[in-house]
């Protein structure tokens, strides 16, 4: 594969303990808060298995794969949409930025359509502490906007 990352869908092979290798890991990039275009490089379909005090209950989950490019380089943010009724306006917001979904439309989802999927969504900036109790930060998304409908009018260019 030439392309230095990886998408979900690309399984890849296992390596033996006497294989060569080359590929570095990319670089992380935390881009700073603020509106991006994205586009969806691929996901897996999983299963929320909830902790205590959980507000779902256990459901199907996608796992986002998202890109974002800037003049910093490339940020992948990894995403969940949990697949419940309580979540559906969130399932509905994230259909509406990729163009599947209109605004009080009744729509089936269309996981087939998702991977390279674009639109635009809102990131912001999550503070946690890693293991080591060493502060970090990662990206998150917060909003994920309505796909722009392009119209056109006479006499308009």
């Amino acid at each position: 594969m030439d392309n230095e990352y990886m998408t979900m869908d690309d399984i890849g092979k296992e390596l033996g303990w006497d294989d060569e290798i080359e590929k570095e890991s990319p670089d992380f990039v935390t881009v700073p808060e603020g509106d991006y275009d994205f586009r969806i490089i691929g996901f897996e379909r999983s299963r929320y298995t909830p902790g205590p005090g959980a507000k779902l209950p256990p459901c199907n989950m996608a796992v986002l794969n998202v890109e974002i490019v800037n003049s910093l380089g490339i940020c992948n943010i990894q995403h969940r949409l949990y697949l419940h009724t309580r979540m559906e306006g969130r399932l509905s917001e994230f259909f509406a930025s990729i163009g599947q979904k209109k605004k009080g439309e009744r729509v089936r989802m269309n996981w087939n359509m998702v991977p390279g999927a674009t639109g635009r969504c809102r990131v912001t900036i999550r503070n946690y502490k890693n293991k080591d109790g060493e502060d970090r930060q990662t990206n998150q998304i917060s909003k994920f906007y309505e796909k722009e409908q392009k119209t056109w009018q006479a006499g308009a260019f």
